[in-house]
This record gives C-alpha cells, sequence and structure tokens, in this order.
C-alpha cells in the first residue's frame, strides 16, 4: 500500500513538472497576451455612440465641430480620447484661468478653430491598423482636416519583469511639424484594431491630456498685433548673411517667411542686427522673436530694439539680457513704452545662450494696440 501512494506520488509531481516546463517551451516563460481585434457592427461614430460614460467629451467635440460625418461615411482611423483625457485639459486650463480671476471653459465655450485643430489630430486619413504601423521608423499620418502630419509606431510593453513580453501598444505622435524626435509629443494606447463598419479605432490612454502639451497655450495665447512689415511693406535686411549665401536654405530672409519651422542661421561675429525700413513711419511698441527648431545654444540671450528716422541714429526703445526660450518653436511677445512714428526699426543681437553662431526663426515688428 505504501509503494502505491509513493507510486501515485511521484506521478503527480513527475505531471506537474510536465506541464510547467511545457509552458515554458510555449512562451519563454512569459505569457504573450493576444492582440484584441474586435469588430463592430456600425460606422465609427456609432462605436463612441455605444460607450455612454466613456467617449461623450469627444462625441461633444465632434459634433460641434461638424466631423460626425466624416466618423460615419469616411474612412478613417480614429485615435478615440476618454472623458479623463478632456477633464485633465479643462482642469489644467481652468486652475490657470483661476489665479486671473477668470471665468472657466467648457467644450461648449472654448475657441472653435483650437478646438478643431485639435481634434482633428487625433482623426487620420485611411484605414491604420496595428500591422500597418510596424515599419521600422513607424509610419507617417494626415490628420483628415489639413493633413497635418501625425505619426504612429508599435512597440510591445513590458510584462512579468520581460521586456517586450506584453501586448502591443501604439506610440501615436504629434510631430509639431518637426523631423526631430525630441521635439515630439507622444501618447500611447490602451487598445487596438476596434474595426468599424468605416474605420479601425484605437484608444489613446486615459492619462492622455487632450491636446498633446498645447491645450492650454492654444487657448490662453493672446497674439501679437499685426505685424508692420506685412501690414505696411518695406525693405528687410541684415549685417551677416548665412554662410551659404542669399539663396541658401538658411538665409536671412527665412527669418521674415513667416514659416517657424525655416531659420536664419550665421556667425555672431561680435554682434549681428537685422533690420526692417518701413515704407511709411509707423509707432511700434510690440515685437515678436521665435525660437528655431534645434541647439537651443544658438539662440538670443541679449539684445537691443531700437528705432530710426534716418537708419543711422538709433535710439534704445527695449534692451533685454540673460533671456532663454523654454521650448523650441516658442514665439515670445515683447513690449516697450515706444509713441514715436519711426521708419526704421531693428534688433541687435549682442550674446547668445552658449555659441558663436546664431539661429532664430522668425523676428516681427508689430503695432501698438
Amino acid at each position: 500500500m505504501k509503494n502505491s501512494i509513493k507510486y501515485i506520488g511521484a506521478l503527480a509531481i513527475l505531471s506537474l513538472l510536465t506541464l510547467i516546463n511545457s509552458a515554458c517551451k510555449k512562451n519563454g516563460g512569459f505569457y504573450d497576451a493576444a492582440d484584441q481585434n474586435v469588430t463592430f457592427a456600425g460606422n465609427t461614430y456609432d462605436y463612441l455612440k455605444s460607450k455612454p460614460g466613456v467617449f461623450d467629451s469627444l462625441i461633444v467635440a465632434i459634433d460641434r465641430m461638424g466631423l460626425k460625418k466624416t466618423l460615419t461615411d469616411s474612412n478613417v482611423t480614429l485615435f478615440a480620447v476618454s472623458n479623463p483625457s478632456f477633464q485633465l485639459a479643462l482642469r489644467n486650463l481652468n486652475t490657470l484661468r483661476k489665479l486671473s480671476d477668470k471665468d472657466p471653459l467648457f467644450l461648449a465655450n472654448i475657441d472653435a478653430v483650437q478646438l478643431d485643430t485639435m481634434t482633428s489630430y487625433y482623426i487620420i486619413r485611411g484605414k491604420k491598423t496595428t500591422d500597418s504601423l510596424k515599419l521600422q521608423d513607424g509610419l507617417d499620418l494626415k490628420s483628415v482636416h489639413v493633413g497635418y502630419p501625425m505619426h504612429a509606431s508599435v512597440t510591445k510593453i513590458s510584462a512579468s519583469g520581460q521586456v517586450g513580453a506584453g501586448p502591443e501598444i501604439i506610440n501615436f505622435d504629434n510631430t509639431k511639424k518637426s523631423k526631430f524626435i525630441r521635439n515630439w509629443a507622444t501618447s500611447t494606447t490602451s487598445s487596438n484594431n476596434i474595426k468599424t463598419k468605416n474605420g479601425v479605432v484605437h484608444v489613446i490612454s486615459a492619462d492622455h491630456v487632450f491636446g498633446f502639451d498645447e491645450f492650454v497655450t492654444r487657448l490662453t495665447f493672446v497674439p501679437p498685433p499685426p505685424n508692420l512689415y506685412l501690414e505696411i511693406g518695406g525693405i528687410f535686411s541684415s549685417n551677416r548673411e548665412n554662410g551659404g549665401g542669399i539663396t541658401s536654405g538658411e538665409n536671412s530672409r527665412k527669418v521674415i517667411d513667416g514659416d517657424d519651422h525655416t531659420k536664419f542661421l550665421a556667425d555672431l561675429q561680435g554682434e549681428l542686427w537685422m533690420r526692417f525700413e518701413l515704407k511709411t513711419p509707423a509707432v511700434s511698441s510690440v515685437y515678436t522673436l521665435t525660437s528655431a527648431n534645434d541647439a537651443n545654444e544658438r539662440d538670443p540671450k541679449a539684445w537691443t530694439y531700437e528705432g530710426s528716422m534716418d537708419g543711422s541714429n538709433w535710439v534704445e526703445l527695449d534692451r533685454r539680457s540673460n533671456f532663454f526660450f523654454e521650448e523650441r518653436y516658442q514665439q515670445k511677445v515683447f513690449r516697450c513704452t515706444n509713441t514715436v512714428a519711426y521708419k526704421f526699426y531693428r534688433i541687435v543681437i549682442t550674446e547668445l545662450r552658449n555659441s558663436g553662431t546664431f539661429q532664430l526663426a522668425e523676428f516681427t515688428i508689430n503695432k501698438t494696440k
């Protein structure tokens, strides 16, 4: 009897070891979560409506922007943003507004142009499942409205202590029209490949802030007054040119082309000035500088803003020192107390952040409000 019990016990232990060994061989010692490919019997807009309490805020934004038809009959991929993402964005905005004694804003009354821009980030042309995003460098995407450049790539997250052992997620990027990944704003998905009659839905993780990192700045930024150079016209000049000459890709005219993704790059050589000669004199007490795409050590750190009647005798209107841009492509608005209508205005750069090479994306002189 005792021998029988020992025999049965040994068989049980052997069976258990065999089962464990088989599981380890099958999955390399970890559980590899299978992709969840769900098919919904309706269009993409219907899918959102079928999830009450999940996508209510997104539906409000889509309805207000007139995007319902796009999600009903167009081939699109939707990176669906859930309610918590909108709540985070609005809380951040209204906390700042409260400090300024301003009334709170809601999806129903925030600036429609900005809401339309940010909502369209998440609606991509064509049907893009995870399989189509598995290229080595991911895939460049275009938004439905203006073809805004977004990007997506697939990766596997860690699980059970193993790198890349978990389910696949999508890294969904707002490229900010930059080829440099360090300038992108990235979110991830929590579920993928929900197929509808007209598209694909990937659900953005709940910790994402709607609008990426632009929601608050877009809705609190006060644009500068009109650009005098565009309004009146005139002649732009600089005492320094790019080493490649006036026809190079980073010549001095790039600083007035209205595109913050181009730049003027040149050696400082002690000081560098940029000058506007207006067709007719005008009062400017506002000017703007916009940081370029990379290499913050090339940013201007100290300068003077000056006005002149004849282009030879200059009056200092504003002086800045120890200045730093916090971000790339960042427009800064500077104000002074000038009340005189000068024909000439210039900025004289005297110090850079930590370089002998100067760069700037945009420079404008602006009307007095």
